[in-house]
């Protein structure tokens, strides 16, 4: 595994499928802040309340300005019947192939079990990682610690 991406280094590109099978592509997000959210797998217990909270916390991100991305190895199939079931206001990506590129691409991605780690990056609007965590695969993540970070990057 590569060492996870920190602050201040420039945020590795990707281009990858949404729910709906449309392309998102980082660098045509530029001029705003972008949060990426790597999860483990969709339906998965810890994952489900994490972006249940990230969906219940949306309003004040998007009050932000920040797009939220949210990226696993699942298929795009996969993450449309989460998405639907669950009502998610925000992309999740599939990264699904080649298998797990681009959480390998941020340190993120765990070898062992072929799924991404709890990795958060918070982007600025020139490209640039401005806050990084990784939390333990059993753990959930801090929604409320994603808002006050977007709030102290936006000033």
């Amino acid at each position: 595994m590569t060492d996870t991406v920190t602050a201040g280094a420039r945020a590795p590109e990707f281009s990858l499928r949404d729910q709906y099978g449309q392309d998102t592509v980082l660098g045509s997000l530029r001029g705003g802040p972008v949060l990426v959210v790597f999860y483990p797998l969709a339906f998965s217990g810890v994952c489900s309340g994490e972006l249940a909270d990230l969906r219940e916390r949306h309003g004040d991100l998007a009050a932000l300005g920040v797009t939220v991305l949210a990226v696993s190895v699942d298929s795009t199939f996969a993450l449309r019947t989460w998405s639907d079931a669950e009502g998610f206001p925000f992309a999740l990506l599939s990264d699904f192939w080649p298998h797990g590129a681009t959480a390998r691409a941020y340190g993120v991605f765990d070898d062992e079990r072929g799924v991404a780690r709890r990795g958060t990056f918070l982007i600025d609007a020139e490209g640039v990682v401005r806050w990084s965590v990784r939390t333990p695969v059993d753990r959930p993540r801090d929604v409320d610690e994603y808002v006050a970070r977007a709030r102290d990057l936006a000033g």
